[in-house]
């Protein structure tokens, strides 16, 4: 088990359906239960059907989440965190992209003279 912080867009719209629940869970079944999973990725499916992200497996959701912190500037670590692998490799080598273009090194490595 493992505690994330959700964007506060998540947070409203998981309240929201709190209130509007008739069961203690956010996502219940019409009968009151937890949802099946299966049942889940298909509501998942119907609802991504008209738009960009129509066809996508469900986990291709945390690839997607993965690439957008990685493009915000989150290090591998905290990326690894929010998506609670143990290690950070996993993130790196799975969900990351390699940067082709980056100046960052160049820029640490400015004020390095060479003598010789």
């Amino acid at each position: 088990m493992r505690i994330v912080e959700p964007p506060a867009w998540l947070m409203a719209m998981l309240k929201g359906r709190q209130v509007e629940s008739e069961s203690e869970w956010v996502f219940p079944t019409t009968t009151g239960p937890l949802r099946d999973p299966d049942n889940a990725r298909a509501d998942l499916r119907d609802a991504v059907k008209k738009t960009q992200w129509a066809g996508l497996h469900p986990h291709a959701f945390r690839h997607l989440v993965a690439t957008m912190l990685d493009a915000a500037g989150l290090s591998a670590r905290e990326i690894a965190d929010y998506l609670g692998h143990e290690r950070v490799s996993m993130t790196q080598d799975v969900y990351m992209t390699r940067k082709s273009r980056g100046s960052s090194a160049a820029a640490a490595l400015a004020n390095m003279q060479l003598s010789g």
